[in-house]
């Protein structure tokens, strides 16, 4: 091999691990895909039923009048934020832009959108220490957010196992084809000695006729 070829076949290898490295940071999450874009919806719907009293999700978020109205807690509050950044920000971007570092930070606010809404259904249904009456209940807007961010999460987290299973695989291969290559450069290093081809018949045959009478061959 040339240096002409050598060069050609050094910048085709970079255009094969840049394509490789694009495709090893995309996500593929099949039927999922619909499961989540119906997840980010609801989610959305969520955000206009109402979450404790008359107050909606959005009156939450932006802390008006009814939800000042509705005694609304810290952790409610945090929810909905969490709600509207992960699971429907984070998880929409993930579906459009299928890149594996959006779907895992997807996950793992999901993940934490979960605890919140479990505090914040918590919160609406207990009484505080310095609380007279009795705030009223969860809404269903409120249950039907946690329920999307818990099943957001289940979704999500097959999408992003099933990509770190892939990258270990690649992972792999690139150590395996790395020593064959190594292993084959090795070789070239210490080439070995060709083995001399024994002489045909016509040849031994001139060899005799060569010899002078009387003359034997040596042993």
């Amino acid at each position: 091999m040339n240096k002409q070829e050598a060069g050609t076949f050094n910048e085709y290898e970079k255009e094969l691990r840049k394509a490789e490295k694009k495709v090893a940071g995309e996500i593929d999450p099949g039927a999922r895909a619909l499961v989540v874009a119906v997840g980010v919806l609801v989610a959305m719907v969520s955000l206009v039923l109402p979450h404790a009293g008359e107050a909606t999700g959005l009156d939450v978020l932006t802390m008006s009048s009814k939800a000042q109205a509705e005694a609304i807690k810290l952790p409610s509050t945090i929810f909905v934020y969490l709600l509207v950044i992960f699971a429907i920000g984070f998880s929409g971007l993930a579906l459009v832009t299928r890149r594996w570092v959006l779907a895992l930070v997807a996950l793992a606010g999901t993940c934490i959108s979960s605890v919140a809404g479990l505090l914040a259904v918590w919160t609406r249904n207990t009484v505080g220490v310095h609380d007279i009456d009795t705030p009223t209940g969860a809404g269903i807007g409120l249950y039907l957010g946690w329920f999307v961010a818990m099943a957001l999460v289940f979704h999500w987290g097959r999408v992003v196992w099933n990509r770190s299973t892939y990258h270990l695989q690649v992972a792999e291969d690139r150590r395996a084809e790395a020593a064959r290559r190594e292993a084959f450069g090795m070789s070239l290093q210490h080439p070995v000695a060709p083995k001399s081809a024994p002489a045909s018949g016509a040849d031994a045959e001139k060899s005799d006729e060569d010899q002078t009478p009387g003359e034997t061959p040596e042993a």
